[in-house]
C-alpha cells in the first residue's frame, strides 16, 4: 500500500517498526562505503597476471619497431591504439593513447580551450558568460571540470533513452556562448541507461551556433556489461562524418576500471583536425606517454576476444552486487510510492530518488548509521539538485553481504524520512 494513502496511525506505527529495526544496524556498528564507483580487490586480482607479461627478458619494441622504454611516441604504440579504438568501436587512426586516466585527457582539453582555442577558435577565457551543458543526474567529476574553469552549468533533463534531445538542439543551436556537452553515452553515470541510436544520430546531426562547441563522450563503461552482451550503440565519430560534422566530438575511454585504475591506459578519438590541434599542445604537456605500461596492456588482452573474456569475469564478479542491491530494493520499497531506482545492465552505478525533498536527509540519516553514500546532490552541477530528490548507488567495492545491509539500511532510512514529509 502506498504512504499516501495510511492515515496518521497507520504512517507512525510504520515508522516505529522501521526505527526499531535501523536500531540493530546501529548495534551491529557496521561501516560501508557506497559512495564511489572503485573496483573491488576480486576484481583487481584478475588483472595481476598482467604484470608478469613483462620482465627485464622481455622484448620491449612495439610492433612498429619502436623502443618502448625511451621518449617518444606522443600518439602511443600501435598495437594499444588498435586495442582502445576497437573497445570504443571506433579506428586506431582515429585515436591518441594516454596515461591512466580519460578524466586527465578530458581536464586537459577543457584547459587547452580555455588557453589556446580549440582549433583556432576563440580561447574561451575571452569569452564572457561561457556554458556548458551537463545532462542530469550526471557524473559530478564532470561537473567539476567545467565549474573549476568558470563555466556556467547548464542542466539538461535525462530521458530513458538519453538526455533530451529537443532541448540539447534548441540551447546548442540557438546561443554560440555554449562551448560542450557532457555525455556517458552506455551504462551512464549514474543512470545506467544506453543512449538509443536515435539520440546518437540526432548529437551526429547538431547545428551548433559555436563553432568550437565540442561533445565530450565519456565511453568510459563501453565494454562493462554484466549478460555477456554489450549494448550496441552506433559509433559517434562514424556518425558525426556522415553528417558533415567531423570535427564535432571527442570520445574518451580508459581501462581504468578494467585492469588497475591507479595504471591503467586511456584514449581519446576524434576527426584528423581535432587530433592535429590535440598533439599541438600535448607536445607541450609531454615527452611521451608511458609506452612500457601500453605494451603490458595489448600483450596481456592480445586483441577485442581477450578484452571481451576478461570482461566477463568481470560481470561474474559485479551482476550478483546489483541483483542484491535490486533484491533489497524491491522487497522493501516496490508499491510505496517513495522511491524510484534504475535497473542498470551494466556499468557501475544506478541512479535512486526519493520523495522531493528528502534526499539530503535520508544520506545523513545512512551515515549516523554506519553507511556512507555519495552526498545527495553530487549528480547535479555544483551539487544542487533542485528536488533534493537523487542518490547515486554504487555497490561495486562492497561484499552482497554488505550491499544487503547498506541498501536495507537505505530503505529503512527512506521510509522514515518519507512518513515524517507525510505528516507534516
Amino acid at each position: 500500500m502506498k504512504y499516501s494513502e495510511m492515515d496518521k496511525q497507520a504512517l507512525e506505527s510504520e515508522k516505529q517498526k522501521c526505527v526499531e529495526r535501523l536500531r540493530k544496524y546501529s548495534k551491529d556498528d557496521i561501516s560501508l562505503d557506497l559512495s564511489r564507483g572503485k573496483p573491488s580487490k576480486e576484481q583487481l586480482e584478475l588483472s595481476m597476471k598482467m604484470l608478469d607479461v613483462l620482465d627485464h627478458h622481455s622484448l620491449l619494441d612495439s610492433e612498429s619497431g619502436q623502443d618502448c622504454r625511451n621518449y617518444g611516441g606522443l600518439d602511443g604504440i600501435p598495437e594499444a591504439k588498435r586495442l582502445l579504438a576497437h573497445m570504443m568501436g571506433t579506428h586506431s587512426v582515429n585515436t591518441i593513447i594516454g596515461g591512466n586516466s580519460s578524466l586527465t585527457i578530458m581536464y586537459q582539453l577543457i584547459s587547452h580551450g580555455m588557453t589556446d582555442g580549440i582549433c583556432g577558435s576563440t580561447p574561451w577565457q575571452e569569452v564572457k558568460g561561457r556554458k556548458f551543458l551537463c545532462p542530469v543526474p550526471g557524473y559530478d567529476r564532470h561537473f567539476a571540470i567545467t565549474e573549476h574553469f568558470g563555466f556556467e552549468l547548464v542542466p539538461v533533463p535525462m530521458n530513458s533513452d538519453g538526455p533530451d534531445m529537443d532541448v540539447v538542439e534548441k540551447l546548442v543551436s540557438s546561443d554560440d556562448k555554449i562551448k560542450g556537452i557532457w555525455c556517458v553515452p552506455k551504462y551512464e553515470n549514474p543512470t545506467g541507461i544506453v543512449y538509443s541510436a536515435d539520440v546518437v544520430r540526432r548529437f551526429a546531426a547538431l547545428k551548433p551556433a559555436a563553432e568550437d562547441f565540442r561533445i565530450f563522450w565519456d565511453n568510459a563503461y563501453c565494454v562493462h556489461n554484466f549478460d555477456g552482451k554489450c549494448a550496441e550503440i552506433p559509433d559517434i565519430i562514424s556518425e558525426c562524418d556522415k553528417a558533415g560534422n567531423s570535427d564535432l566530438v571527442y570520445e574518451f575511454c580508459s581501462t581504468s576500471k578494467i585492469t588497475f585504475p591507479g595504471s591503467g591506459i586511456s584514449a581519446v578519438a576524434s576527426s584528423p583536425a581535432n587530433l592535429i590541434d590535440i598533439r599541438a599542445f600535448l607536445k607541450f604537456a609531454t615527452i611521451g606517454p608511458d609506452k612500457i605500461n601500453q605494451l603490458r596492456h595489448a600483450r596481456f588482452f592480445r586483441n577485442s576476444a581477450g578484452l571481451r573474456a576478461h570482461m566477463k569475469k568481470h560481470a561474474a564478479i559485479m551482476k550478483p552486487k546489483f541483483d542484491a542491491m535490486y533484491k533489497v530494493l524491491n522487497e522493501e520499497l516496490d508499491g510505496l510510492g517513495i522511491a524510484e531506482w534504475t535497473v542498470a545492465k551494466g556499468g557501475y552505478f544506478a541512479s535512486y530518488d526519493t520523495l522531493p525533498g528528502c534526499a539530503r536527509a535520508v544520506v545523513e540519516m545512512a551515515a549516523e548509521h554506519g553507511v556512507k553514500f555519495t552526498p545527495a546532490g553530487s549528480t547535479y552541477p555544483h551539487g544542487n539538485d533542485p528536488q533534493d530528490s537523487n542518490i547515486r548507488l554504487a555497490p561495486s567495492f562492497a561484499t552482497v553481504d554488505e550491499i544487503e545491509s547498506a541498501v536495507t539500511v537505505l530503505a529503512l532510512c527512506t521510509k522514515i524520512v518519507s512518513i515524517d514529509k507525510l505528516l507534516k
